[in-house]
């Protein structure tokens, strides 16, 4: 039966690409904004070539998370800048995903099952924002839904509260220490598997977020006695060093502190036991990032070479992106030179 319905979206999908490379002129493509300014640039015409493109209603193309993008940011006039950025990431080992598939499976085999059961995580959350109002009333919220490279889905909420958070209750919503084994030892356990970051650095120079020999994210953090607000958008939240009374737990081959702990709401660690990376957005200067963040749309690499006077299709790249992941477009002359290399995602 899913791999009827998986067919059959493949078979819309592919009538609607149909429909907007062959109907440009009732798009009224030529009009659009990116194609006039290759116009009026200083490159010759005749090596623009037919530019196929498709419209803001086609969703995950680049129009469309633009849109959207737009929206968020008339979300912030209306309603000022976000209060909260969650990012929740499936747990392949939930029960409801492991009891649901064959003992000789894993849950990557079955990313059906995946998929639901998250959506149904996500509905919670949802309710628990909205109806129950764990951080308090909400005005409104945002959030998109995104596929890892190992194939897990993790959501990027963005949430407006009509009583903002105050400095002084930051550390009663949100966490970034090791909790005290001895007082709860589930929220110690699911913290230990969870919301440690990396580690990286010093103990991983090949972990995936190092570049140029740092962490991307930043880790590890400095030790705070208090909650401060940062520079970034973000605050500095309380991280006790050992010496002042801060916990440390054992993972293979390495003793953690407070300083490699992603930031973290208690309740809702507890609730669905998983990755939820949990955020205070005291800064303006993090609405825009957090805004396009959410609508970037998945990270892609796959090559295709085209000679210059090759037609430009947006549809085919498209097409590209679905079957292999992404799309790099090399630009070749007619004697076989690399003119140059655009990604598009």
């Amino acid at each position: 039966m899913l791999f009827n319905q998986v067919d059959q979206y493949a078979k819309i999908e592919s009538e609607r690409l149909a429909f907007i490379r062959h109907n440009q002129k009732t798009l009224r493509a030529e009009s659009y904004i990116h194609l006039q300014d290759a116009l009026r640039s200083n490159e010759q015409s005749n090596n623009i070539g037919q530019l196929v493109i498709w419209p803001s209603c086609f969703t995950g193309g680049p129009r469309y998370l633009h849109e959207k993008t737009q929206d968020a940011m008339t979300y912030v006039k209306n309603y000022g800048k976000p209060d909260l950025f969650i990012t929740m990431t499936c747990n392949p080992h939930w029960p409801e995903i492991l009891n649901n598939i064959h003992t000789n499976s894993k849950p990557q085999d079955r990313y059906d099952i995946v998929n639901r059961v998250f959506h149904l995580k996500v509905q919670k959350l949802l309710t628990l924002i909205n109806k129950h109002n764990i951080f308090g009333p909400s005005r409104c919220y945002m959030y998109t839904v995104e596929w890892q490279k190992r194939g897990l889905p993790h959501i990027h909420l963005l949430l407006w509260l009509t009583n903002k958070i105050q400095p002084d209750q930051i550390d009663s919503v949100i966490t970034a220490e090791i909790p005290n084994k001895e007082e709860d030892q589930e929220l110690y356990d699911i913290v230990v598997k969870h919301m440690i970051h990396g580690p990286c650095g010093a103990f991983n120079h090949n972990s995936p977020c190092m570049i140029e020999g740092k962490c991307s994210k930043k880790f590890p953090k400095q030790f705070q006695r208090n909650t401060s607000s940062g520079d970034d958008g973000y605050p500095k939240y309380r991280r006790l060093s050992p010496e002042e009374g801060g916990k440390i737990c054992t993972i293979p081959n390495h003793e953690i502190d407070n300083r490699w702990i992603v930031p973290y709401n208690k309740l809702l660690l507890k609730v669905f036991d998983c990755h939820i990376n949990v955020e205070l957005c005291s800064s303006i200067k993090s609405i825009k990032y957090v805004t396009k963040y959410i609508n970037k749309g998945s990270d892609q690499a796959t090559f295709s070479v085209q000679s210059k006077w090759t037609n430009i299709s947006q549809v085919a790249t498209f097409v590209a992106q679905k079957q292999f992941g992404g799309f790099y477009h090399l630009v070749y002359t007619r004697e076989h030179q690399l003119l140059s290399i655009s990604q598009f995602t």
